[in-house]
Formats: C-alpha cells, sequence, structure tokens
C-alpha cells in the first residue's frame, strides 16, 4: 500500500485521531530502565517478516542501525517519549519526520516479502509490541495498577504518531490479547532475519570493544525480557548463569527505582522529549 492510499483510508477518521492526539498520555509512564527489554521488543517486531525484511533491506543509510548506531537509538527512543509522553503538536511534527523516511521502505522485486512502511497492518504490529513492552515495564519496574483499560486506549498512540488508522487498535484489551496470540502463532523467523537480530542481541553495530564487554550483558537482558514463543521461534534459551543474573539484576533495579525521584526513573526519555522539543524550535533536523 503506497503512502497516498493510507492517507486516503485514514482521512475520514479525523476526530478519532484528533482525538488521541489532542491529549497528553499521561498514563503512560515510561521507565528508563525499560531500555534493557528494547532489544527483545525489536526481536518482537521484526518477527513478521514483513517488518523484517523492511529494516534488513532499508536503504536508508541515515536509520541503519550497523551504519549509525547512536542516531538511530536517539529517534527510536525519541519516537517512545513523543509518542507516550509529547503534546498533540510533538506527536504531529515527528510523524511528518518520520514519514518522510518512510517514504523509501518499500519492497523491490528481489525482495523475499512484499512490505511498505506505509503498511497499516505492520503499524499495527510494530504499534503493539511497543505497547506490550510498555506493559512489561510496569510489571517488570515500574506500577502494574498503571495497566488499565484507559491506559491500553491511550496505547493506540504508539500507532497513530505514525500513520496506523485509529480504528484498527483493537478495541479492548482483551481484543488486544486475542490479535497478539493469533499473530505470534503464525509468525516464522527465517534463518536471515534471526540472524540479523543475533547481531543487535550481541551489539556487533557498536565498536569491537564494546561489545565484546557489553554483549553478553546485552544477550542475558534480551534474552530475559523476551517471551517464551519468542526464544522458540528464535531458538534461544537462558543459560543458568544467565537466568540468575537476570534475576538478581532485576530485583536491585526495583529497590532502587522505589528510591529514585520521578525525572531519574523516567531518564532518558524526558531529556529526549526535551531535545526533540528544541530541534523543533531551532529548526533542527527531528531525525
Amino acid at each position: 500500500m503506497t503512502a497516498e492510499a493510507t492517507d486516503a483510508n485514514t482521512a475520514h477518521v479525523p476526530s478519532r485521531r484528533t482525538e488521541l492526539d489532542a491529549q497528553v498520555v499521561d498514563d503512560l509512564d515510561m521507565v528508563g530502565l525499560a531500555l534493557l527489554g528494547g532489544p527483545a521488543n525489536v526481536i518482537m517486531q521484526l518477527a513478521v517478516p514483513a517488518v523484517g525484511y523492511g529494516v534488513f533491506e532499508s536503504k536508508v543509510d541515515s536509520g541503519n542501525l550497523f551504519k549509525v548506531p547512536v542516531k538511530r537509538t536517539r529517534t527510536t527512543l525519541t519516537y517512545l517519549a513523543v509518542a507516550a509522553m509529547g503534546s498533540a503538536e510533538d506527536r504531529r511534527r515527528y510523524r511528518q519526520a518520520v514519514n518522510k523516511s518512510h517514504t523509501q521502505v518499500r519492497s523491490t522485486d528481489d525482495s523475499p516479502v512484499k512490505y511498505n512502511a506505509f503498511d497499516p497492518t505492520l503499524q499495527l504490529w510494530v504499534a503493539a509490541c511497543l505497547y506490550r513492552g510498555w506493559e512489561d515495564s510496569q510489571r517488570f519496574f515500574g506500577d502494574p495498577s498503571k495497566i488499565t483499560e484507559e491506559a491500553y486506549r491511550q496505547g493506540a498512540v504508539m500507532g497513530t504518531t505514525l500513520q496506523m488508522p485509529p480504528e484498527i487498535w483493537p478495541a479492548t484489551r482483551a481484543d488486544f490479547e486475542r490479535y497478539w496470540i493469533e499473530t505470534v502463532d503464525g509468525l516464522e523467523v527465517d534463518e536471515t532475519i534471526r540472524e540479523y537480530l543475533m547481531r543487535i542481541v550481541r551489539m556487533d553495530f557498536m565498536p569491537k570493544p564494546v561489545a565484546l564487554t557489553m554483549g553478553w550483558f546485552s544477550e542475558t537482558m534480551t534474552i530475559g525480557f523476551l517471551p517464551d514463543e519468542f526464544r522458540r521461534k528464535m531458538g534461544i534459551a537462558p543459560t543458568r548463569a544467565q537466568e540468575r543474573f537476570f534475576a538478581a539484576h532485576n530485583a536491585i533495579a526495583r529497590r532502587v527505582l522505589r528510591v529514585l525521584p520521578r525525572p531519574l526513573t523516567a531518564f532518558p526519555f524526558n531529556l529526549l522529549l526535551a531535545d526533540v522539543r528544541w530541534r523543533m524550535r531551532t529548526g533542527r533536523p527531528l531525525i
């Protein structure tokens, strides 16, 4: 589906998008330590072949993790900050910036699967993974009581900050769970995407000294946060040492979070939101 077709499909539902964009999504509390589960969330997103190959084959070098790791990480995390914590204007401006990059992400005749970054069904899956990651962060590091039906409905901004039509977001949390189970059951991760994802897990995109030093930690956190069904599809499992380290790390992290002030628990998302607003004021590129 082309960008023009997607815009045409969403043109008849401006009121819902406006309603979502008009609110600051206070219920979606971003916990900085949730970044440790980021690679696991990437695996979940890219397990859908059209998303996986869209990233793997992308010709947008400015968004390539293996070519510009710092910039790519910043833009991805900024998207989360803007979607969950930003204002309507923040989301509108960032949507425009992301759309410019997404126009170049589409399959060719040689691609194993067909994809287009503006495909609303793919944007729904990515948004679903991001929302699921938010839920997991609340269970691990945040306040599980925040996982309410209202918070779930607000979670649609993970997709509508792009071009996902609001009406395709599952209406209730129960509907979401059915969609999630059905989608995951049908997934298969081929060897090309599996190896690409494992390179991300091992931090191969970073300078070799960093990858050698932090690769084990990244792998331990990723496998720990990855749901069992995705572990099976990836053919990976934690070692006993990794399981013990993961449990001990999270126990300590939870205790630390209880005493930290809000600005520190929300770091770096609060800093990234401030940065993107500074970029808007000064006319600098947002991504």
